[in-house]
């Protein structure tokens, strides 16, 4: 029994704008709306499912992707992508990925399959009633005012106007969804810009069929790069896969290449490109290739976010970012979901989104902002003295297990 004299705090009901509606920005909407909020989700695209959309389009006119951001095609889906985690670590926690009739029923089905149960999600729950497609997001700012609220800007793409008609809306939160697999991220090595032979990043790449016949390179050994290597094998010439280290090559991979060592040949290290059309590898070795294909990951980016600084990406480490959802000095206010790598997803977005929408109900609370720094700077430290390297701050598989098991998570 609750005593007359005992008042119970009301849960707070906040404005929130949600930034992209693929896996991340519809966990985020969902734990949202059942914690109460209102809540606004702005997609660029005409669709929802983000990365999971598959666009047969590229970046034409740039296919290293270099340009600055952001990048004119979001998707860098590969047509033949299929998943490497089984479907049952893919799914919400009380919304299973489960087979459908007259669908890709596979334990490790292909892209489309993902996108789908992204749509039967998004309809189970009604999300598409907060949902804003071909909404172009060109600026989240803080408004002016006593109180911590974000100005967004943005652009109906389907109508034909100028920056003088663009949208304005003040919200109490922000949660930035926008995904970290469109920016491509290139390496720097010697001769690029010189070499007269075609380079691209894997976020162009789509079919194997425009190198039938070439002497391709792939640099490039994770998930992405071994895929590409070997389907490119069945129309080129014959494929070069280069490593950065023998750490990179597992064992399986070893005997995948032992399999087709006529047609793929390993490689340790690019040493340098040159005017010719030689590609010289670590080794001092080189071969006269046609195409470069760079799968070298990507960047972290955020071209409409404006922080003022209390926000930055520095060699891909999103930071300060406390528990990699909230910056301090902006925290509850604005937050990040889907930042960590090597995750399962979507259910670690989930219980990130779970999370921040009961801090921003006022059911859950977060350290003081001087007691989230602190734990910041002891995450660097215990990274850097683990020997990991800045850019793989957010890779939470193979230095830190600590976010698995601190973020608060709730049934």
């Amino acid at each position: 029994m609750v005593s007359d004299d005992i008042k119970i705090k009301p849960l707070q009901r906040q404005k929130v704008c949600v930034i992209g509606a693929g896996m991340a920005g519809l966990a985020s909407a969902r734990e949202l709306r059942r914690e109460g909020h209102d809540v606004t989700v702005l997609e660029q695209s005409g669709d929802v499912g983000g990365q999971w959309r598959y666009d047969p389009r590229t970046d034409g006119d740039d296919p290293l992707g270099g340009a600055a951001a952001p990048v004119k095609v979001h998707s860098s889906m590969y047509a033949s992508l299929r998943l490497i985690s089984a479907r049952e670590n893919m799914g919400f926690t009380d919304f299973q990925f489960a087979p459908k009739d007259g669908r890709d029923g596979r334990r490790f089905p292909g892209h489309r399959e993902v996108y789908l149960y992204l749509k039967d999600f998004c309809a189970a729950f009604g999300l598409m009633a907060s949902v804003r497609l071909n909404t172009s997001v060109v600026r989240v700012a803080l408004a002016p005012g006593p109180t911590r609220r974000w100005t967004v800007r943005s652009v109906d793409l389907g109508k034909c106007h100028g920056a003088d008609e663009e949208e304005e809306e003040v919200f109490d939160a922000v949660v930035v969804a926008n995904g970290h697999y469109s920016q491509p991220r290139l390496p720097s090595i010697e001769g690029m810009e010189a070499w007269r032979g075609r380079q691209v990043h894997s976020h162009s790449y789509r079919v194997a069929e425009p190198f039938r016949g070439e002497v391709v390179v792939v640099v490039g050994c994770g998930e992405s790069g071994k895929d590409i290597a070997m389907e490119v094998r069945r129309v080129a010439k014959e494929v070069h896969l280069v490593a950065k280290s023998m750490e990179e090559v597992t064992q399986g991979l070893a005997k995948v290449l032992s399999k087709y060592s006529a047609s793929v040949h390993l490689q340790l290290h690019v040493e340098r490109l040159c005017e010719d059309g030689r590609v010289v590898f670590g080794d001092g070795s080189s071969v006269f290739a046609d195409t470069i294909i760079y799968c070298t990951g990507y960047n972290y980016t955020f071209p409409f976010l404006d922080t003022e600084g209390a926000v930055t990406v520095d060699d891909n480490r999103v930071g300060p970012l406390f528990e990699h959802v909230f910056p301090p000095s902006l925290a509850p206010s604005l937050s990040f979901i889907g930042i960590p790598i090597k995750v399962f997803a979507p259910w670690f977005f989930e219980a990130q989104a779970k999370w921040v929408a009961q801090v921003l109900s006022g059911k859950r609370t977060l350290p003081s902002e001087e007691e989230m720094m602190r734990s910041v700077e002891e995450y660097y430290h215990a990274r850097e003295m683990a020997g990991a390297p800045k850019k793989y701050t957010h890779d939470v598989s193979l230095f830190d297990t600590t976010v698995l098991t601190t973020t608060p998570v709730v049934p």
